[in-house]
């Protein structure tokens, strides 16, 4: 059976005008497709860590933020320097991840296993916490998103052991965070990704277009989600459509696992 291909769907959803949104990871697939949706909406001011095309463009909603990456006081200064050019944070999406070794995690070395939990745990949370500070200091709410991936809940694969663990401990710091935030109206929740096309494979597993076609065979849709759907998630998880849900991880993976 030939596989539906992705329409993009006339109706995209929108944020409220205004929406000061902070998306830490903004230049790859996911990110460039997330301000593209953002920018067909009302006005709003989107902080794209990274050269998104969008930044590249010189739109005057954009504010590109090209800062060093790595450490605790990276991340604070990260939300520091948004909220000082946009006057604050309204919300906060976290794209960032990558894979540093490709082999069998019992031949990883140290070093790239402490990347690998570094930039796909540890940043995620210093973004956060400094966000929630920011937002609980403003009293007007605000959203955080983080990401994780619906391998890390069957046990990840060898080739993705410490990426797969960071993603699972993301799922208890939506919970926690949620809980601390939900009181100042601050809701937090995260999406699990399964096969995405934002070529994060090509990028970091190295894929081919075959392998690609292959592991697309693998999903019940027989077919790669796009860009274009994951963004449309987190758009309507900043929109006011999603004001009582905290605290959740929603998978969009086109049935795979099942």
């Amino acid at each position: 059976m030939t596989p539906t291909p992705f329409t993009r769907p006339d109706w995209v959803p929108r944020v409220p005008p205004g929406m000061r949104i902070l998306i830490a990871g903004a230049s790859g697939g996911l990110g460039s497709a997330l301000v593209a949706m953002l920018l067909t909406g009302p006005d709003c001011v989107i902080g794209a860590h990274g050269a998104t095309r969008a930044a590249k463009a010189k739109d005057r909603r954009v504010i590109p933020l090209k800062k060093a990456f790595a450490t605790e006081s990276d991340c604070a200064d990260l939300v520091e320097t948004f909220c000082g050019k946009a006057g604050g944070i309204d919300a906060l999406v976290v794209l960032t991840g990558a894979i540093h070794f490709s082999g069998h995690w019992q031949d990883m070395p140290a070093a790239d296993w402490e990347r690998d939990v570094q930039i796909n745990l540890n940043q995620p949370f210093y973004l956060a916490r400094a966000a929630l500070a920011r937002m609980k200091a403003q009293g007007t709410g605000g959203r955080i998103l983080l990401t994780g991936t619906e391998s890390a809940v069957h046990g990840g694969s060898p080739t993705s052991f410490p990426y797969a663990i960071a993603k699972r401990g993301t799922e208890c710091m939506v919970q926690g965070l949620a809980r601390e935030g939900a009181s100042h109206g601050i809701l937090v929740n995260g999406l699990r990704f399964g096969f995405i096309a934002s070529g994060f494979h090509e990028r970091w597993h190295g894929r081919t277009a075959e392998d690609m076609e292959k592991r697309a065979a693998l999903v019940p849709l027989k077919r790669g989600g796009h860009a274009d759907e994951a963004a449309a998630l987190m758009v309507f998880l900043l929109s006011g459509w999603s004001g009582f849900m905290t605290g959740q991880m929603i998978p969009l993976t086109g049935g795979d696992w099942l």
